[in-house]
């Protein structure tokens, strides 16, 4: 959620910088019920002084033995005109809480208009045979077919080497994350709709979420939103920033929208896993911090052997929180391209305004902070790019030796082997 004293203060810098995220409809708008809304303010404490004056008059009458009909009488009508003032004031901020919830977060100045490519790092792997897609090389293990009769389309059993190359890819990711500070964190995956709310998945999103019929709880997309609702409604002490978590969690994304797009194989699923970064951080250490989850991205990526390419996203495609956002894209042969393996994002104080998180510096008043998130592991992804870049000419895949030593086979055998 955008600071509305900015709004106020710099309405032409906040419409500039919208606008290069492709338009700032409904900032007219806020601006508007803004105004209406402190205009309103005066007025009725106005009244409520009047109120007052008339109570001690009405008290005074009484006290003295007189009649204070007409006190009573004037405190009615004044009590009645506050009223209807309390009403409209509150009609006003709702109306400017949920038209100021629809704007995004205000870009970074260094958010390219263009996704734009800071480097390619590893050779695009090549073979001397024709390179197989996951789906060939992992056979039954990824049981699409069963999983649609079960689930519909996109679902799919993992089976076999392929669980246990997932739990010692999650296991390693961990392991790896708790060296550079992280706290591992299993969170929940049902939430209320506060939570998305905070985090600006609602209502930019509400097409891609499942939400629960009987209940008022959806399914996260991400681990993302319990993360940054851990410390919702706290004040954290700034010597104890940054506080960095690791969620791993299955996740949740209804795809609408994307009909056609991957369906083959467990690129583009309804339910996955994942282990996110997640970093509460003092403002003036966002974008160090932004840099450091994109390290241990390519960190990830570069033990695990997987050629990939940094992307930093075009200022109209960072999504309602992020103010930048990169991507890492990792090569698959099958398709002799890069696709979007991880994201990380630095979404400034937006959410930590929405979640009121703040922090408080020795002797300080409370103030917001920082919050931001990355991909460790896309597990499913990284799954693909893992069998399609290690596989040999027999359709056997050998794995990365930091995933065999964290109980994962060294070599995947041919699928009906």
């Amino acid at each position: 959620m955008l600071d509305l004293r900015r709004l106020r203060n710099e309405p032409d810098v906040v419409r500039e910088a919208l606008e290069r995220r492709g338009g700032a409809e409904g900032l007219s708008r806020v601006i508007e019920l803004d105004e209406q809304r402190r205009a309103l303010l005066p007025q009725l404490e106005a009244l409520r002084a009047e109120q007052n004056a008339a109570n001690e008059a009405i008290s005074a009458a009484k006290a003295s033995g007189q009649s204070a009909d007409e006190q009573i009488a004037a405190m009615k009508q004044v009590a009645a005109q506050a009223k209807e003032l309390e009403a409209e004031l509150s009609a006003a901020e709702a109306e400017l809480e949920a038209a100021l919830a629809l704007l995004p977060n205000l870009p970074d100045d260094d958010a390219p208009a263009e996704d734009s490519v800071l480097r390619e790092c590893g050779e695009p792997t090549k073979f001397d045979f024709e390179p197989r897609d996951h789906l060939d090389l992992a056979g039954e293990r990824i049981d699409m077919e069963r999983g649609a009769r079960l689930s519909g389309a996109r679902f799919a059993y993992l089976r076999g080497e392929l669980v246990m190359l997932e739990l010692a890819l999650v296991r390693w990711t961990l392991e790896l994350l708790g060296e550079h500070g992280f706290e591992p964190v299993i969170p929940p995956v049902l939430v209320r709709e506060e939570a998305l709310q905070g985090t600006g998945f609602l209502p930019d999103t509400e097409q891609q979420i499942y939400q629960l019929a009987d209940d008022d709880l959806y399914l996260v997309g991400t681990s993302e939103v319990a993360l940054a609702s851990l410390h919702a409604d706290e004040i954290l002490e700034a010597e104890k920033l940054p506080l960095r978590y690791a969620g791993f969690s299955p996740c949740f994304r209804r795809e609408a929208g994307s009909a056609g797009r991957d369906t083959r194989g467990i690129f583009r699923v309804h339910q996955f896993d994942k282990v996110e970064m997640f970093s509460f951080v003092a403002p003036e250490d966002a974008k160090e911090e932004h840099l450091r989850l994109l390290a241990i991205e390519e960190q990830i990526l570069t033990t695990l052997g997987l050629p990939y390419r940094v992307l930093d996203i075009a200022v109209d495609d960072l999504g309602a929180s992020a103010a930048r956002k990169f991507d890492c894209e990792a090569w698959l042969p099958s398709e002799g391209r890069y696709r979007e393996l991880t994201s990380t994002s630095n979404t400034s104080d937006f959410q930590a305004r929405r979640l009121a998180i703040r922090m408080r510096r020795e002797g300080g008043k409370p103030e917001l902070l920082a919050t931001l998130n990355g991909t460790a592991v896309a597990v499913g992804r990284t799954i693909i790019a893992l069998l399609e870049n290690g596989q040999q000419a027999d359709r056997s895949v050998v794995i990365p030796q930091c995933l065999v030593d964290c109980g994962a086979a060294p070599v995947i055998p041919a699928a009906g082997a």
